[in-house]
């Protein structure tokens, strides 16, 4: 296998690689009957609000073609990336969310290929290196255990859960890990 090479984006270098992201991530989530995991039309709709939120970061490993990549951006300080938790979040998360020291890391997506080769430690360490945040959260489908077993290794903890109502998505947990100074 090549080495794989890590790269962080500009906004607009991002906006411009929307769809062979938009690829990886078709490629990243295929179930194993052949299926998108996925929408890749939804996908598309979150990137595009995701690239425009402020502080928005994203890393991108190749080796050269897409093989994973990472991003993710501050919490806003309103509490607004929290809809749907039903109380569920600690307090401790919202206070610091309220303060803007909480990163979201809205999507991490590693090729199968190139999984278990470290790309995606790698991918999340680099994103948050420039992060003045004390904690990280990402949301995991509760149904995927891979996601789930994967991030408790990375030391993440469950922090809560978030239902979104009436769109019929999957049920979200929400993970989240202090960032070692």
């Amino acid at each position: 296998m090549a080495e794989v090479f890590l790269r962080r984006l500009t906004r607009w270098q991002a906006e411009a690689q929307r769809e062979a992201v938009a690829d990886l991530y078709v490629e990243a989530y295929r179930g194993p009957s052949g299926e998108e995991f996925r929408g890749r039309g939804a996908f598309l709709q979150r990137f595009a609000e995701h690239v425009q939120r402020p502080g928005f970061d994203m890393v991108i490993a190749s080796d050269p073609a897409l093989v994973g990549c990472a991003y993710g951006f501050p919490a806003g300080r309103d509490g607004g990336w929290w809809p749907g938790s039903n109380g569920q979040v600690p307090r401790e998360l919202e206070e610091l969310t309220a303060a803007g020291r909480v990163f979201v890391v809205a999507e991490l997506m590693v090729l199968p290929a190139h999984r278990r080769g470290h790309v995606a430690t790698r991918l999340q360490e680099t994103l948050l290196i420039r992060s003045s945040a004390i904690k990280v959260v990402t949301l995991v489908d509760t149904a995927n255990g891979a996601a789930r077993s994967a991030v408790r290794a990375w030391g993440w903890r469950p922090t809560g859960r978030l239902c979104r109502s009436g769109d019929g998505a999957p049920e979200l947990e929400a993970w989240s890990r202090e960032l070692a100074r």
